[in-house]
């Protein structure tokens, strides 16, 4: 049984939930509105394991659903010209969500993403950012929330090198992921299949690996 909160997320977020067996190439105009960081994510899919939706925006279903009947390769490979942006790059990802992170110590504080010293990727989020600084005030980690829709906020998470291998990155998920549930979304967390870090980070912050994927078309 999924989580409302989650079903109402992939919903709103892609067009269509629940998948069903197969793939489902369905239209939805978010894909021709800036996402949370302000640029377009043309193609976005998410299977649970025996379905998969893949949204675009309407005047790309015929080309995609014709690509679709290819071997996935080809799909993945052949999607970012079929939505009008062959120089973007689609990426495949492990999708991971949770509604009870591990209870983790709290670590960090919230502070405005225009706060001087902080890495550019957390500049790109117009709210409050997750961030660890040293005793030096230098920063070390910090994680953010992408805000999707109402119902579900995406987690990213970075650690400074000199300050890896500290369990830094799962406390700041694990916290983030409380915020995100105590205001009524379900937290998510998607990673590269072979980023064995982030994998890590997440399993200990209360993400299991439950066989769900995505993909999707990015800018470069």
């Amino acid at each position: 049984m999924v989580d409302r909160r989650l079903y109402l997320h992939l919903a709103t977020w892609l067009g269509q939930w629940p998948a069903g067996p197969g793939l489902h190439v369905v239209r939805s105009y978010r894909r021709a509105l800036p996402a949370w960081d302000g640029r377009l994510r043309p193609a976005i899919a998410v299977g649970d394991g025996s379905g998969t939706v893949l949204s675009v925006a309407a005047r790309h279903v015929p080309a995609v659903r014709v690509l679709a009947g290819r071997s996935e390769r080809r799909l993945i490979a052949g999607l970012p010209a079929a939505v009008d942006h062959p120089g973007w790059v689609c990426h495949e990802d492990i999708f991971r969500w949770t509604l009870a992170p591990a209870p983790l110590p709290d670590v960090g504080e919230w502070v405005a993403s225009t706060e001087p010293g902080l890495p550019r990727w957390l500049r790109l989020f117009d709210r409050e950012v997750l961030v660890v600084r040293g005793a030096d005030g230098r920063y070390l980690a910090g994680a953010a929330i992408k805000r999707h829709d109402a119902h579900g906020h995406e987690l990213a998470v970075g650690t400074a090198r000199e300050a890896r291998g500290r369990g830094l990155a799962r406390r700041l998920v694990a916290r983030a992921a409380r915020r995100v549930l105590d205001g009524g979304a379900v937290p998510t967390y998607r990673h590269d299949p072979a980023n064995v870090a982030s994998a890590r980070v997440a399993e200990a912050a209360g993400f299991a690996d439950r066989g769900w994927r995505s993909y999707g078309v990015y800018p470069p």
